[in-house]
């Protein structure tokens, strides 16, 4: 691969000429001085702006010219052995803390004095700070063992002679370049398999939120494949001369090396920052990089950060597609020279082999539909894997001729159409399109967010990235093997008459994120513009733009309210408005949560969101007319509970007794089987048996469901909670209701640190056991986890704010929470509330990565609202708890700036 001309970067010049007797102590110092000075002058001359294409070789010719220098003085030169640079150092590249790469060559296993002297020389290196990978080896040694590692065989590749007899280059080029040391078609299936296992490990996507910039997906390993391959299956090593060879289109050059230089500006500023050969782009570190590479925010919604890690996914996703589209050429390349047999397919292509191709070059530029139709072919025709190489060269030249042209055609327009018309299928299309910049380019507002990244923990991908993900949830909705993981959403998929009208919501839903206002009002214009040059409907249109507006009105009315208050799913019901409109946003709403990281997903969020559905659906069934009257709904429970009860064989008059002393709320707050439960665990305990706690491995609604009987004393919310915390669980719901009789009836569901449901059997067992010897003290005693934040939490600390309100009548006061998550949270927080002589009544938790929002009803001590002095006195107690900030990080200076 090439590498840039000799920089123009004022370097240190090395110490006088040393005696082959040897290195005295004094020139090791003078050595490891000038070592320092070089790599300081190359980190002023970055800090001063200096391109990395300079800076890199830079500092491989300076290590080199060093590398020679104690060469001779150490071991002389004997005619028997060589250093050779090999690997990254073999290539001319030294970042700030890479490696040095070295392989000694020997006519045979040194002996004696030249042993010694080699052992010397290495030992110096150490003591200079090189650090140096070494290997002694005869060239027979070096065959043996890259015949059996491509690894080992690619290090070598890359080797080149810095020092010693030229005797061995003959035999070194032989064997590199002897076909039955890795055949090409051998070589290319090891590094594709090599490549497949390395992305394993990071979950296959460039996108995640600390990527690794020389191994991920994306990684700078993309680009090297490339010139690998390029060297062992066509003889040429360096970039420009794959173009020349047409084996790289010269945009596809042009493409790479600016993301190469992107990737190696942000690498080489973060060995400096980080002060050791790190590859991560950690939380640690992202903030200061951005600002000392010169990016700056511009508003809350476009941090400096933001846009320095689009720099970085976009480069990404330039290696990513490139590789990719090389790696296919090379398998075109090595095939058997067997005439593929071209069936037509389609208007303008040919199907040869499980590819399509074109049947006349010229077809994209003439036809700019024909860049679409080309993936409906691939839709129509599941047996084809996808585009040959010379399909793929002439869309990307057709890409920069048309430019924005294509925004304009109405035949494009109506292609598109036409491919979202087929549904599910049409969203591996739209993905494959996104991979070849066809997406970007036809749809420029999405071009705007492709490797845009929210610098939050909640967001896991990119605005691109998360909008194919929640298209690939919303085609799994059609797809039988994953009917059991989204009954419903599965069951309303098939029962759509228009499924695009869903593709473009979930298209357009995040597209206006980082403009600096409301992403949801700013997409609604987006889809309303698009779906009218699309020629849809003027009803279809208000569909699409609606969902767009208000796709985060479900996940919210679910997570932050109380959806068994008849109020608020009728609130929620008035705003839908229609059953077509309920059905969408049902299924978009379920496919933006699981497409927004895999943890998100969950069987509690399943059965919340499946709840309100199914309740508004029933509001929306009755002409949005009031919910029933509280007496209506009170008794219909108690029916309904009554005569499952009955069934078990419970009596009624010890149910009615029960009853008697339960809150007039209970029967409005919880289900008929629930109830059930409450009262057949209270109506067979024994006095013994109190504190009574239960615990649903398999609750109704999702996760585990903890039932607490126990007396209504002063911290009994704190100790709960603090007793969860301990137990690792994390609650997603609390309710606190009191008895007549002085009894605390609490619910809270719960779910474990995997975001599922506790196991039946020991597990369960253990939270009863230790819920009940909590609440067995007198007084309660809470006790607080101690545990350390996780790292990545520490850099994303968010002020906490607390708001009140309490309406005109209402019988308690609601406060909302918004802050920093942290282990023990809300047990911190009920821990502030009983100091405070805080009673909660319910509790809403919810979690988006680095930020809690929870929402609770809390009273007095004499179940009354609070008072404005008693909200203030708590504001102030709670945030003196909440913002103390984590512990800082302490980094490495970075002396760099663009």
């Amino acid at each position: 691969m090439e590498t840039a001309t000799a920089p123009v970067v004022a370097l240190p010049r090395l110490p006088a000429a040393i005696p082959r007797s040897g290195i005295s102590e004094s020139a090791r110092l003078a050595l490891r001085q000038w070592l320092g000075d070089t790599d300081r002058a190359l980190a002023d001359a970055f800090r001063d702006g200096a391109s990395v294409d300079e800076l890199v070789p830079a500092r491989a010719q300076a290590i080199e010219k060093l590398l020679r220098h104690v060469w001779t003085a150490i071991v002389g030169e004997p005619a028997t052995l060589a250093l050779f640079a090999v690997g990254g150092f073999g290539r001319g590249e030294l970042f700030p803390r890479s490696d040095t790469d070295l392989l000694v060559l020997t006519d045979a296993v040194p002996q004696g004095s030249q042993a010694r002297s080699l052992e010397t020389l290495f030992t110096c290196l150490w003591d200079l700070g090189l650090k140096p990978g070494h290997a002694v080896r005869t060239l027979a040694q070096c065959r043996e063992l890259a015949a059996s590692d491509a690894s080992v065989y690619t290090s070598l590749l890359e080797g080149r002679r810095i020092a010693g007899a030229a005797v061995f280059d003959q035999g070194w080029d032989a064997m590199l370049g002897d076909p039955a040391v890795w055949p090409p078609a051998k070589y290319l299936a090891a590094k594709r398999e090599e490549q497949a296992v390395r992305h394993a490990r990071y979950h296959d996507t460039a996108y995640n939120l600390e990527p690794n910039l020389k191994d991920g997906p994306g990684g700078l390993r993309s680009l090297h494949v490339i010139g690998w391959l390029g060297r062992r299956l066509f003889g040429i090593g360096d970039l420009r001369g794959l173009a020349r060879k047409g084996l790289l289109s010269k945009s596809e050059w042009l493409a790479l090396g600016e993301a190469r230089a992107t990737l190696w500006r942000a690498r080489y500023a973060l060995h400096l920052l980080a002060g050791r050969p790190e590859e991560r782009l950690l939380f640690d570190f992202q903030r200061e990089l951005a600002s000392r590479l010169g990016y700056r925010d511009e508003h809350a919604q476009n941090l400096g950060v933001e846009q320095f890690m689009q720099s970085y996914y976009r480069a990404a996703m330039v290696f990513e597609r490139t590789n990719a589209a090389f790696l296919q050429r090379c398998d075109e390349a090595l095939a058997e020279p067997v005439l593929l047999q071209a069936e037509p397919i389609g208007d303008g292509f040919v199907a040869m082999g499980d590819r399509v191709d074109i049947r006349e070059p010229d077809l994209f530029e003439r036809r700019p539909a024909a860049l679409i139709d080309v993936f409906i072919v691939l839709v129509d025709n599941p047996e084809l894997s996808g585009l040959r190489a010379h399909a793929q060269c002439r869309l990307q030249a057709a890409l920069e001729l048309h430019g924005e042209s294509l925004r304009e055609d109405a035949a494009v327009h109506a292609a598109f159409l036409r491919l979202l018309r087929r549904g599910a299928p049409a969203v591996e299309a739209l993905a494959r399109m996104s991979r070849h910049g066809l997406l970007a380019q036809y749809l420029p507002a999405f071009g705007k967010v492709v490797g845009r990244m929210q610098y939050d923990l909640f967001h896991v991908y990119t605005v691109d990235e998360h909008t194919l993900r929640v298209l690939r949830i919303v085609a799994r909705f059609a797809q039988p093997q994953h009917s059991r993981e989204f009954a419903l959403a599965s069951d309303l998929f098939s029962r759509l008459a228009k499924p695009e009208l869903l593709l473009l919501a979930a298209l357009f839903h995040d597209i206006a994120k980082g403009r600096g206002g409301d992403h949801s009002e700013l997409g609604e214009v987006e889809a309303r513009d698009f779906c009218a040059r699309l020629g849809l409907s003027p009803g279809d249109i208000d569909i699409v733009a609606w969902l767009v507006r208000w796709h985060l009105l479900m996940s919210v009315t679910a997570q932050r309210q109380d959806i068994t208050d008849p109020d608020v799913v009728h609130r929620f019901a008035a705003q839908v408005g229609e059953w077509d409109r309920l059905d969408l946003l049902y299924l978009l709403t379920c496919a933006d949560i699981a497409g927004t990281s895999p943890k998100l997903w969950n069987s509690w969020k399943d059965r919340l969101l499946a709840d309100l559905y199914v309740a508004a659906r029933y509001v929306l069934r009755g002409d949005l007319e009031r919910p029933p009257h509280a007496d209506e709904q009170r008794r219909d429970c108690q029916a309904q509970a009554l005569e499952i009860l009955a069934a078990e064989g419970i009596d009624q008059q010890p149910v009615t007794e029960v009853w008697n002393d339960f809150p007039e709320e209970a029967f409005l707050r919880y289900r008929p089987e629930q109830i059930a439960w409450q009262t057949r665990a209270i109506v067979m305990a024994a006095a013994e048996d109190l504190p009574l706690v239960l615990v649903q491995a398999d609750g109704l609604r999702g996760g585990s469901e903890i039932f607490i009987y126990a007396d209504d004393r002063d911290g009994l919310f704190a100790t709960v909670t603090a007793a969860l915390d301990r137990l690792h669980l994390s609650v997603q719901e609390a309710r606190i209701l009191s008895s007549r009789s002085g009894m605390s009836i609490d619910t809270f569901l719960v779910l474990d640190a995997s975001g599922e449901a506790i196991d039946r059997g020991e597990r369960s067992e253990l939270v009863a056991e230790t819920l009940r010897r909590a609440l067995r003290q007198n007084p309660y005693r809470p006790q607080l986890a101690k545990r350390s934040m996780a790292r990545p939490l520490r850099h994303f600390h968010i002020p906490a704010r607390i708001e009140f309100r309490s309406e005109a009548n209402a019988e308690r006061t609601q406060v909302s929470l918004v802050c920093s998550d942290r282990p023990g949270l809300l047990a911190v927080v009920a821990q502030v509330f009983r100091e405070r002589r805080v009673r909660v009544h319910d509790a809403r938790i919810a979690t988006f990565g680095e930020r809690a929002e929870d929402f609770f009803q809390i009273t007095d001590q004499n179940n009354r609202p609070l008072s404005r002095d008693s909200e203030q006195a708590l504001q102030q107690a709670l945030l003196a708890r909440l913002n103390a900030p984590p512990a800082p990080t302490v980094t490495k200076e970075i002396h760099a700036r663009s």
